[in-house]
């Protein structure tokens, strides 16, 4: 796990060697937390390659940026390749040598061998770039769930790519806006969707998508590539699923799927551990892992707050497996003296509440392994949300005449409402927010922190983008039209996998673990365990009410079951609690007349109106106040620009 940056020069006003150099090592100091072991530069004729290394695998020679035995390219790397053992005898036997045991000379030599074909041979976690100095050209790739970030810009002569933004903004000849339309999709998404950033500029590469920049061709040929698409369900009519048997055999099939996983990312120089929330997810990670190795560090976080406390499930499956057991007390004013910190150390504003536990997880793991396995991937690819559920609660409502439907719906709002983990009237409002949506729309819709309503509310009329829906939620939309079957369930487990797994849930795992460079491996987001997971008809994975269906049947022998039936909770924080207490002052702040007035965007007396009802009871504002609050305090922290 790394950080690479870099930038090419191709208009007439570039920079010397010596100057290259300087701009590069001041834009990869910026990313010193993603690689505290060392870091090099690569200047030559207008390119630029910089990289700043954690050390896993072949901690003395593995140093980048690295050069093929020819010198015909030159590759920065950030990631982990873990068929790499396998790839390195193939590369062998095709006339390849090799003089370090790092994975990254083997992913250059399957470029060299290959060219773009090699990155249907990987199995990791990447994001890389190679200048291939034969061809001229750069060749960038990420992985196919973007696992690792990779963000690029084209402007003043300059293509330059980066782990992080930051970086980018480093450069002196670049320049950075944000836009108003993009502040709006963030406060109704609470994070930037794909290819989109924060930044006008600047572009994410999207997962399992390749990119070539031919110098030749300046100032603007980009080229983007797609290499891997997520398979589509099976029938469940096929032989695979039907039959006495069929059952025993896929739960078998998933867990040799998943021991394969495990046993890839268990290769490391360094120690490793598990984060443990208790979970079906990462508790299947725990037991398979305990069953390769003599010992095992497990983590979790356990809140004072009980309703949102799993930490004795996570205790229960440490002490199945025996596992050297580390349980961190998080509470309201550890959440306050941290949330400024950890977004003011963010490239692009995350609103995800969970960030903070698992930024201060990170920080406590960290004293003890550089690495550690987590549960990440089940939830998206398996259906374990509840929003899956809701799909199909919903169709069945709209059948229900509206005569009938529209007084059970007016009486919601008698519902108590209430901080804890389940609140029902704030449950209802989102649900029922969602009914009426397109179909399309409703996943986002139910995930909104402010709709197309609520922005209008807030946004200063001279300052208020296009807020109509369709423009707001159109990354969503696209997707949900991209994929090619109109099962509507099917659509909404692309939409999870390919915009809120990747934008949401795997950013706030890259950016709070490496924050104190841990790096983070997910082995459900195996290739062949994911294409497994895809694969399965949607019976396999949602049966009634039931989600995660067949992991759950899986991980039967293997799991008690207080942990296969207990209800999902995520890895929140109390936020709507929190809003009204330790994190009061901070708002009361950064949200004032006058500070709000500074940026000059919303209407200081409707987020003042926000701000009492939430905090008098009235109506839970969690998601929008905390959306809210974390993108002032990233305005204040970057002071961008803003068109």
């Amino acid at each position: 796990m790394c950080g690479i940056v870099g930038f090419v020069s191709c208009g007439s006003q570039r920079g010397t060697d010596a100057e290259s150099r300087e701009w590069l090592l001041a834009m990869a100091e910026s990313m010193i937390h993603r690689g505290p072991d060392g870091g090099g530069v690569w200047v030559e004729n207008g390119v630029a390659l910089g990289h700043r290394r954690l050390s896993i695998i072949d901690l003395q020679t593995g140093a980048q940026p690295m050069v093929d035995a020819c010198n015909r390219a030159v590759i920065v790397f950030n990631g982990e390749i873990y068929n790499f053992a396998e790839l390195r005898e193939e590369l062998r036997s095709a006339g390849r040598s090799f003089r370090t045991r790092s994975d990254t000379e083997v992913l250059l030599n399957a470029y060299l061998t290959w060219g773009p074909g090699c990155l249907d041979r990987l199995e990791g976690m990447f994001s890389f770039v190679i200048w291939d100095k034969e061809k001229r050209r750069i060749f960038a790739a990420r992985d196919r769930f973007g696992k690792k970030p990779f963000y690029y810009t084209l402007q003043n002569g300059y293509f330059a790519f980066s782990s992080e933004i930051t970086a980018l903004t480093r450069h002196p000849r670049l320049s950075f806006s944000v836009t108003t339309s993009v502040l709006s999709r963030f406060l109704a998404y609470e994070y930037v969707p794909a290819p989109e950033s924060i930044y006008r500029q600047v572009r994410k590469l999207p997962p399992s998508h390749y990119l070539m920049f031919d110098l030749e061709r300046c100032p603007d040929d980009v080229r983007l590539e797609r290499y891997w698409e997520m398979p589509l369900p099976e029938a469940e009519s096929s032989r695979r699923y039907s039959g006495p048997a069929a059952l025993e055999e896929r739960c078998e099939e998933l867990r040799e799927l998943l021991r394969r996983a495990v046993r890839r990312r268990l290769v490391s120089d360094v120690p490793l551990g598990l984060f443990l929330s208790g979970g079906v997810d990462s508790s299947a990670v725990a037991v398979t892992m305990a069953s390769m190795v003599d010992s095992v560090q497990t983590f979790s976080a356990a809140f004072s707050e009980e309703s949102y406390d799993e930490s004795p499930y996570a205790r229960q499956v440490a002490e199945l497996i025996g596992s050297d057991h580390h349980e961190y007390m998080l509470s309201a004013n550890g959440c306050g003296e941290h949330l400024p910190e950890i977004v003011s150390r963010l490239d692009e504003p995350l609103a995800d509440p969970s960030l903070v536990p698992t930024y201060l997880l990170s920080k406590a793991s960290r004293k003890h392994v550089t690495v550690a396995l987590g549960g990440d991937g089940p939830d998206e690819l398996f259906t374990g949300y509840e929003y899956y559920y809701g799909f199909r609660i919903a169709k069945r409502l709209l059948r229900i005449p509206e005569a009938i439907r529209a007084p059970a719906e007016w009486a919601t709002r008698f519902l108590p409402a209430s901080s804890n983990y389940v609140n029902y009237r704030f449950a209802a409002r989102m649900f029922l927010a969602g009914l009426h949506c397109p179909t399309w729309m409703r996943v986002q819709r139910w995930l909104t922190a402010l709709s197309s309503e609520a922005q209008h509310a807030i946004w200063k009329e001279n300052r208020a983008p296009d807020l109509d829906p369709g423009t707001l939620f159109e990354p969503t939309r696209e997707l949900f039209e991209a994929y090619p079957s109109d099962d509507e369930l099917g659509r909404a487990v692309y939409v999870f996998a390919r915009q809120y797994m990747t934008d949401y849930v795997l950013m706030k795992v890259d950016r709070a673990s490496m924050m104190h460079s841990l790096e983070m491996r997910a082995p459900f987001l195996d290739r062949d365990l994911a294409e497994f997971a895809c694969r399965l008809p949607l019976r396999f994975r949602l049966r009634g009410s039931t989600r995660k269906w067949l992991l759950k049947k899986a991980m039967e022998p293997l799991l008690p079951a207080e942990i296969l039936n207990r209800p999902k909770r995520g890895f929140l924080i109390p936020a709507a609690q929190w809003l009204r207490t330790s994190l009061k002052p901070c708002m009361d702040e950064l949200m004032s007349e006058e500070a709000l007035r500074r940026h000059n965007l919303f209407d200081p007396k409707a987020v003042r109106r926000m701000i009492d009802e939430h905090h008098s009871g009235r109506v839970d504002h969690r998601k929008a106040l905390w959306t809210l609050l974390v993108l002032h305090i990233w305005l204040n922290n970057h002071s961008p620009t803003i068109e």
